[in-house]
């Protein structure tokens, strides 16, 4: 995690916020019981290139014959609350309740969105993440089904190609997006494209 790091407290708004990842910040807490959160700016920045997606054959297999359904934004509140919960992967999150309730009013206002997978009426995969201009942050994604989450991924980038968006933010890199295209690249090279995107007229999800 490196990169600049510094503490912020609770007068923190949704507006703040926006700023903050417009200019290359986003916020984390040290654990979910901890009520402060600092902004984070990594030196290496994890992107997706949205034109350089890979998806596996096996993967593309799972997408045509899932039983899921996967819908957009009608469970914001419930995704982030299970991104928020520990898992066997996962003892502890950095997502806390200023975060929580910061991301819930950014998704009030139109700039923090969710897909999400349903077997039946249960919610068993999602992520979220902010947009702004032609650029998606994405934040944390769960799943309590096999290939769950890597299926909501898979929608969420034809969605960001389909709607015209040019920069999918995975903040960090991991072995998990990295199978998906995903790479790091300098910090002054991310806020070169993160200009651009912001630059541009904010894009509906």
């Amino acid at each position: 995690m490196a990169g600049r790091r510094g503490r912020y407290y609770p007068a923190i708004t949704p507006e703040i916020l926006l700023r903050a990842y417009s200019i290359g910040l986003f916020p984390m807490a040290e654990s979910a019981d901890d009520p402060e959160i600092f902004w984070v700016e990594p030196e290496m920045r994890g992107i997706l290139p949205l034109d350089a997606f890979h998806l596996s054959k096996s993967l593309a297999k799972a997408v045509r014959r899932t039983p899921l359904d996967i819908r957009f934004d009608t469970a914001f509140e419930r995704v982030i609350a299970f991104c928020a919960e520990p898992a066997g992967d996962r003892p502890s999150t950095w997502i806390n309740s200023t975060i929580r309730k910061l991301y819930n009013e950014l998704h009030r206002m139109g700039h923090a969105h969710s897909v999400e997978a349903f077997e039946g009426d249960e919610l068993v995969g999602g992520l979220y993440g902010v947009s702004l201009g032609s650029a998606f942050f994405g934040e944390s994604m769960f799943s309590r089904r096999t290939n769950a989450s890597k299926i909501c991924l898979v929608h969420l980038v034809e969605r960001l190609r389909k709607n015209g968006f040019t920069l999918l933010d995975t903040q960090f890199t991991t072995e998990h997006l990295k199978t998906f295209g995903a790479i790091d690249i300098p910090k002054d090279d991310y806020l070169k494209l993160l200009r651009t995107a912001v630059d541009s007229p904010h894009l509906k999800f």
